[in-house]
């Protein structure tokens, strides 16, 4: 690394930082405007400290590929209509050795975003997402009817209705099977949850079959562990937002294995932290590309070549995972297929400009 290379990596980074600094700036001012009424009768301190911080991390990494296309077209138009650019290639400099600090750049920027998304959002997001259901617009699935899952392997769950408020079933049913046969099947009027799998069912009947016996016992309550939770059956909106992403690969397979069909919206939101990731240095190669030499009309020209390839990357990524919704395609593919669309331009536009 020489000094040429810090100096890229400073402009690189600073100009993202600030890009970020003022769009947040810009959407504080809006969000404000929209939520006044919900800010004025929440408490101040959950206002600033349960919303606004943790919905400023979350809305900057949510738009880091448009902050970072936009921070290389800015500060490299920059550099070239200052003709620094010029002096550096006249050195002998090839656009591969320019490339390095900005890929440098784009690196310390794909493991910031990468970090917040999986690990460090996620838990934020569960306290801004209580404040909005609180205090501006509840989107909470509180209840649920003709609930049927699979608990374990061969163990077959059924709850007419669920009320997550009382966190309380009724008419519950727990069916065990051996080979295809019903071995046991245990009945309740009632089934409360209480913390993690543990449950407790009320006025139940235990019916076990043995052949052509049958052996039933009864009760008014009794304590037992049942692999679910209310979160397995009971999915609001927001809830692939709230989980990093070792949570989230756990929940995705144990729903699956679970016959759960509703489930795209964590598959998409898993692939997308990768492909979000992978953004930064397709679009840092596409902006250095376009940016790198003077044409007429300057900056300006560039910045909004800028800004429309980036809008059109965010919109192409939210058009492809509604096909994933939809069951057009997978998850995966949904969310990779803007990235390899861009990679093209993105070798296309640096072949075009290294070879100049």
């Amino acid at each position: 690394m020489k000094i040429l290379d810090w100096y890229i990596i400073k402009k690189f980074l600073g100009t993202y930082v600030f890009a970020i600094a003022l769009i947040l700036a810009i959407t504080i001012m809006f969000d404000i405007n929209e939520k006044l009424d919900a800010f004025l009768k929440a408490p101040l301190k959950a206002t600033v400290f349960d919303y606004f911080l943790n919905f400023l991390p979350y809305f900057a990494n949510q738009f880091s590929p448009l902050f970072t296309f936009i921070a290389v077209i800015f500060f490299t138009s920059k550099l070239a209509d200052n003709s620094e650019i010029i002096a550096m290639l006249s050195t002998g400099m090839s656009y591969r050795r320019l490339l390095r600090p900005y890929m440098v750049s784009a690196t310390v920027i794909a493991i910031v975003t990468y970090i917040l998304s999986a690990y460090i959002i996620p838990p934020a997001n569960v306290e801004r997402i209580e404040y909005t259901n609180t205090y501006v617009k509840n989107k909470r699935v509180d209840y649920g009817t003709n609930i049927q899952l699979q608990v374990a392997k061969g163990e077959i769950a059924y709850m007419s209705r669920y009320d997550n408020t009382s966190k309380t079933g009724y008419k519950f049913s727990l069916e065990s099977f051996e080979d295809k046969k019903l071995v046991s099947r245990l009945t309740a009027q009632t089934i409360r949850w209480d913390t993690l799998h543990r449950w407790t069912v009320r006025d139940y009947m235990i019916r076990d079959f043995d052949g052509q016996r049958e052996k039933i016992r009864r009760g008014a309550r009794l304590d037992t562990v049942i692999p679910i939770e209310p979160r397995d059956f009971l999915i609001s909106k927001n809830d692939h937002e709230t989980m990093t992403s070792p949570a989230l690969r756990e929940y995705i397979s144990r729903q699956k294995e679970r016959g759960v069909a509703n489930i795209k919206s964590f598959e998409i939101e898993n692939h997308k932290r990768y492909a979000m990731t992978a953004a930064a240095f397709i679009l840092t190669v596409i902006g250095m590309s376009l940016s790198s030499r003077k044409i007429k009309g300057g900056m300006g020209v560039n910045i909004g070549i800028g800004l429309v390839l980036s809008f059109s990357y965010i919109l192409f990524m939210t058009v492809t995972s509604t096909f994933a919704v939809s069951g057009y395609t997978s998850p995966m593919v949904a969310m990779w297929i803007p990235n390899i669309l861009y990679s093209i331009i993105a070798i296309y536009l640096y072949y075009k400009v290294s070879h100049q």
